[in-house]
């Protein structure tokens, strides 16, 4: 499956360093995503693209995470001439990172079926 079917995401520049926030969709998907895409995956994943390093903060309260991508914009908006200086493209692109279905599950610590009668 597609890193988009259980997150959204936005990005923000400053100067030559990208930040790319992403956002569960559900909150119960917040660990699974928290194992599956790690800093080191976001670099290789869009490698021909950043080229310093790449570090994760976690935001568990709000399901969500920040990466920030360094040397990641041909030099920031006023040197670079890529049609895309902002980097708003990136948070697309992450988007088709594949995400292991093997499994299919949601983490939930609270269910529904755990109800007790009334």
């Amino acid at each position: 499956m597609k890193l988009r079917e259980l997150a959204h995401s936005r990005t923000g520049d400053k100067g030559n360093t990208l930040n790319v926030s992403l956002i569960c969709h559900d909150p119960r998907h917040y660990e699974r995503l928290r194992r599956e895409v790690t800093a080191e995956r976001v670099k290789a994943f869009l490698g021909d693209v950043v080229r310093g390093a790449v570090v994760r903060y976690e935001l568990p309260r709000i399901a969500a995470f920040n990466f920030v991508l360094s040397d990641a914009l041909g030099g920031g908006v006023t040197r670079s001439l890529a049609l895309d200086a902002h980097g708003k493209s990136l948070s697309s692109a992450l988007m088709e990172l594949e995400i292991d279905d093997s499994a299919n599950i949601v983490e939930s610590n609270d269910s529904d079926d755990t109800a007790a009668p009334g």
